[in-house]
């Protein structure tokens, strides 16, 4: 469909990352292996931290539940574009891109409130140690577990739902490897006006929202870390946190490049750059950075083996 017309489509064409056709095979094999890496680490982070009672712990809990998120996410954009290196039809259904639209908020925006809800938990074990386990107890964990999940799914019910209200009458190509809300607002046959500001608002309330918290909670940390005598203690102190930063640096870089920018600026190829990052690299560097930064996962890990 070249052209818009008054009949209504019922699937998409997904471009996928590339045109290239001398970069299908390695890109496959490389997003291969990625995708494979994400898998076997998030579940092996995730049956470390279920069997080993060391580990029972409300970081270890976050980081369980990040690990879930993260399997999930790969899961819904890996696969297919994987199988759109070779594929001859590039087609996806209406329900299934708007479905894979829907996962992707969910777990991306439930993944930005999981790593804040990490950040508190790192200020309140580092300056008030004494009130940690009074204070992350069991019932608050899982409060703030629920709540960055329902606050992912309000976010993704808000942009899934005002998909749902637009006509879409072609053409029906997305230049994307996956259902993203920017590329399917270009396509839509009516004004996307309020769509556009649900989208830059909800984005931006939301990094705002959680780099406050994240910053406040560093900061607060860092008053704690600089009053520290010992230079071996403040680095010890400080480098309980710095798995968390360097997740929290990669994952909001890249959606803060991608999505707090206005329309006029937007860039298909470049947003199809950072979504490789928030989607596949951050799924996949996440167990790698807890693991090798964390005496305690090691530990577990070299256990498992030896039994």
């Amino acid at each position: 469909m070249d052209g818009r017309n008054d009949s209504r489509i019922t699937q998409f064409i997904l471009l996928g990352l590339t045109d290239r056709t001398e970069l299908q095979v390695p890109l496959f094999f490389i997003f291969s292996v990625i995708y494979i890496t994400t898998m076997l680490g998030n579940l092996g982070m995730i049956v470390l931290i279920w069997t080993h009672l060391q580990l029972h712990t409300p970081m270890y809990f976050f980081l369980g539940h990040l690990s879930v998120i993260d399997l999930c996410s790969a899961t819904v954009f890996a696969p297919r574009m994987l199988g759109s290196f070779f594929a001859q039809s590039k087609t996806i259904s209406y329900s299934a891109c708007l479905s894979q639209t829907f996962f992707f908020a969910l777990f991306i925006t439930t993944e930005g409130f999981l790593l804040t809800a990490m950040a508190y938990d790192r200020y309140v074990a580092i300056c008030s140690p004494l009130l940690y386990s009074t204070v992350m107890c069991k019932r608050v964990c899982t409060q703030l577990v629920v709540g960055s999940y329902m606050g992912g799914l309000l976010n993704s019910l808000t942009h899934t739902c005002g998909l749902l209200g637009l006509p879409f009458c072609g053409p029906n190509v997305i230049n994307h490897y996956f259902c993203d809300i920017p590329p399917l607002l270009q396509l839509a046959c009516s004004d996307t006006h309020r769509n556009e500001t649900l989208l830059v608002a909800f984005s931006a309330v939301i990094i705002s929202f959680t780099l406050f918290v994240i910053t406040v909670s560093y900061m607060l940390i860092l008053s704690v870390v600089l009053k520290i005598q010992s230079g071996d203690g403040r680095k010890k102190t400080f480098h309980t946190c710095a798995s968390h930063l360097t997740a929290i640096t990669i994952f909001f870089g890249s959606l803060t490049f991608s999505y707090i920018q206005p329309s006029s600026s937007y860039s298909i190829e470049q947003e199809k750059f950072s979504a490789v990052f928030y989607t596949l690299l951050v799924p996949m560097l996440n167990p790698l950075i807890y693991s090798l930064r964390n005496k305690e996962v090691r530990s577990s890990f070299r256990r498992t083996f030896r039994e």
